[in-house]
């Protein structure tokens, strides 16, 4: 464990229980219980100031007078005896603490500074503690269990549960043990004042019992953080996550279409994906995932073949299995010959096979044989409800043998609920996942392909680019008011110092200097309003392109101040910016917003003025990692119409990539960046770059 501070948590040689109690109707009495019914083999004391006896042991009427071993105290008083509770367990030498009392910060200021009152006298002792307000933690191998959760606990097993909810915990306790899947550990956090999720993700994965770690968030203390610390979990365990507050009420003021795009949860999607967590959108899915997770192999492939005794529900597998981005896998000329020899004439042997509603386990056990052996076949799913003629037990025990002995994943989806009990409870009892209808079954294959292609990708680095000038971009924004956006010119020559290529802006403050550095320049030209307080210029009609000649230029300059001038009498306008028009090509946003959280996100998508309609965007954490740049580009429209499709021809995707590459790698770079936006960039013919055309930034305040 590579933090010594938290070995108490998970291996303490004694626990002393702080409040203990001997009336069965108090949290202190269960705590008691469950730690000393548990199979615990390390001390266990009690502490309360009555004294007594509590299950034949003595009652310390203080910790100071506990005996060692102890080096665990698992607080439940009230709360205003918790700050000093916690110095004297200082003074007596423990350095870990659970504390599960209520009634700090989640009450109230005055709860709030009681909690921060907690955790000065916690550092000043050398004590790290889990809670406040949380349940505990439990860990069915060792056996150990702190929590006041009712007993039974769930069963022994290996999935972890980090949640920053205790009734959360306590409904999958309870939930777990009736669906047959088991814990190796459950981690309460609460408040979480000292010890946050991310400090428990290295010891828990590290845990040689626990094959799958699943977390119930409801925030981040450090997103960065948690992001390293995750993706270095996920190397070694699957990582699965409830994130809960998705739709927050409110939305800040942006100074670019990427901060108004990038909501909160855009960013937890972005670092989840390049952490290799897997997100999943309710509590029961992401323990459905985490059953298959732990009990199958990974799959070679995205290939799956649908074994049934029934059409529809082969049918409706196929319809969940393409959804969740995977392929009905073509079978053999083999294959299917076998199956011919196995099947009546009127069975349907093309994938899903309907071995019709006659199929019998032996029926089952042989066609699950074929199609395992089948080198197209990457994943099976057997579907049933209960046979007619035949017991759903009885399949389940002749196809178990064939599961558990195959390299391959297989699923099983059982349709209804007591005929088909006898055989989920087979199932469950060899880790063979089941579920009750196929789009639970697909779902689950789903999380196993997208753990398959995760674990390929975790190895993988940064994109970086060495041909930066960090020493020039850092004298631009040194130059930079906090809180203001960024100067044009020092917006275009912050791009440069990070190698994108710009076209340049002049300003004109006439209609005859604009004229003049149009025919500089060179025809055709753009004119745009110049005014600090106008962002988006085409909405106010301050843009004029493509302008041919003197004449529409003269006439472009006064037409876009006057639009200007009509839409937003207020601003102050400092004339026209003149630049080149560039040849024609394919125009996308790039940008990147700093997350409260996560630092840096870096935004892909359609550009021009319907941005922030069309939505055709795309979100990763910057740095940007290989995935995060296919993911991006293959995930929107204008991403893979870069290659070009049918009347429109294909442009220099390597240098709108490189482009995104580099913002992002530039945002990393300097904190102080709040936003920058390149809208539109526009990628020319195959082999002759992009350019930034309009580039808007804000520095932070």
């Amino acid at each position: 464990m590579s933090d010594p501070s938290l070995v108490p948590f998970f291996r303490p040689t004694g626990v002393a229980i702080i409040g203990a109690s001997h009336d069965p109707n108090k949290l202190g009495y269960g705590l008691a219980y469950n730690l000393v019914s548990c199979g615990y083999s390390g001390a266990v004391h009690y502490v309360n100031p009555r004294g007594g006896k509590l299950f034949g042991q003595l009652i310390y009427p203080s910790i100071k007078d506990v005996p060692d071993p102890v080096d665990l105290a698992v607080i439940l008083t009230p709360p205003a005896t918790v700050p000093q509770t916690l110095a004297d367990c200082g003074e007596r030498g423990i350095r870990a603490a659970i504390v599960s009392s209520g009634g700090f910060r989640e009450t109230g200021p005055e709860g709030a500074a009681l909690e921060a009152e907690c955790l000065r006298i916690a550092r000043q002792n050398g004590i790290r503690f889990i809670g406040p307000n949380c349940v505990g933690i439990a860990d069915t191998h060792l056996p150990l269990d702190t929590t006041f959760l009712p007993p039974p606990g769930a069963p022994k097993g290996e999935i972890a549960f980090i949640s920053h909810s205790g009734a959360i915990c306590a409904a999958v306790n309870d939930w777990m043990r009736g669906q047959g899947i088991g814990l190796s550990s459950l981690i309460s956090l609460g408040n979480q004042a000292d010890i946050h999720e991310m400090d428990m993700l290295e010891p828990v994965s590290a845990d040689p019992h626990t094959r799958v770690l699943t977390l119930y968030l409801e925030g981040f203390s450090s997103g960065r953080q948690f992001v390293e610390r995750a993706r270095e979990a996920a190397v070694r365990k699957p990582v699965i996550a409830l994130k809960v507050g998705r739709f927050e009420s409110g939305k800040r003021a942006a100074a670019s279409h990427t901060g108004a795009l990038a909501g909160a949860d855009s960013a937890v999607d972005a670092a989840f994906l390049q952490a290799g967590v897997l997100r999943a959108a309710t509590t029961e899915e992401m323990f459905q995932w985490a059953r298959a997770l732990a009990w199958c192999p990974l799959p070679r492939g995205k290939n799956v073949a649908v074994l049934t005794n029934a059409g529809g529900p082969g049918v409706t597998a196929s319809d969940a299995l393409e959804l969740e981005g995977l392929r009905m896998a073509n079978l053999s000329g083999r294959t299917l010959e076998k199956l011919g020899s196995i099947l009546p004439p009127a069975a349907s042997l093309h994938n899903p096979i309907d071995m019709l509603a006659s199929a019998n386990p032996e029926h089952y056990a042989s066609c699950l044989t074929a199609l395992l052996a089948d080198p197209g076949v990457d994943m099976v799913m057997i579907i049933f409800p209960a046979p007619p003629m035949f017991s759903a037990g009885a399949v389940a025990r002749a196809t178990i043998p064939i599961i558990q002995a195959a390299d391959k994943p297989v699923v099983v989806a059982l349709m209804g609920d007591k005929l088909v009990q006898e055989a989920a409870e087979h199932y469950r009892a060899a880790r063979v996942p089941e579920y009750r209808f196929a789009e639970g079954a697909a779902s689950a294959l789903g999380a196993l392909s997208r753990r398959a292609e995760s674990l390929a990708r975790l190895a993988d680095r940064p994109l970086r680019c060495e041909d930066v000038d960090r020493e020039k971009a850092a004298r631009i924004l040194a130059g930079c008011p906090a809180g203001a956006g960024l100067d044009p010119d020092a917006a275009l020559e912050l791009l440069e110092a990070y190698g994108i290529r710009t076209l340049r802006l002049r300003l004109a403050t006439s209609r005859e200097e604009a004229v003049r550095i149009a025919g500089e320049l060179g025809y055709p030209v753009v004119l745009k309003v110049a005014s600090p307080e106008i962002s988006h210029k085409s909405d106010v009609g301050g843009v004029a392109l493509d302008l041919p000649d003197p004449e529409a230029v003269g006439e472009a300059y006064d037409g876009v101040l006057a639009r200007a001038r009509a839409a937003r009498p207020e601003a102050r306008l400092e004339g026209v910016h003149v630049q080149r028009m560039l040849p024609a090509g394919q125009d996308v946003i790039a940008g990147v917003v700093r997350d409260p959280s996560f630092g840096p996100v870096a935004m892909f998508g359609s550009g021009g003025v319907e941005v922030e309609g069309l939505k055709d965007v795309a979100f990763g954490l910057a740095p940007l990692y290989p995935a995060d740049l296919a993911r991006m580009l293959g995930g929107t429209w204008a991403g893979r119409k870069l290659k070009g499709y049918r009347s429109i021809p294909a442009v220099d995707e390597a240098a709108a990539q490189d482009a995104l590459v580099r913002m992002a790698q530039l945002a990393a770079d300097f904190p102080q960046l709040a936003e920058i936006e390149i809208n539109p960039l526009r990628v020319l013919p195959v082999g002759q770059g992009a350019w930034a055309v309009d580039v808007r930034g804000k520095i932070s305040g």
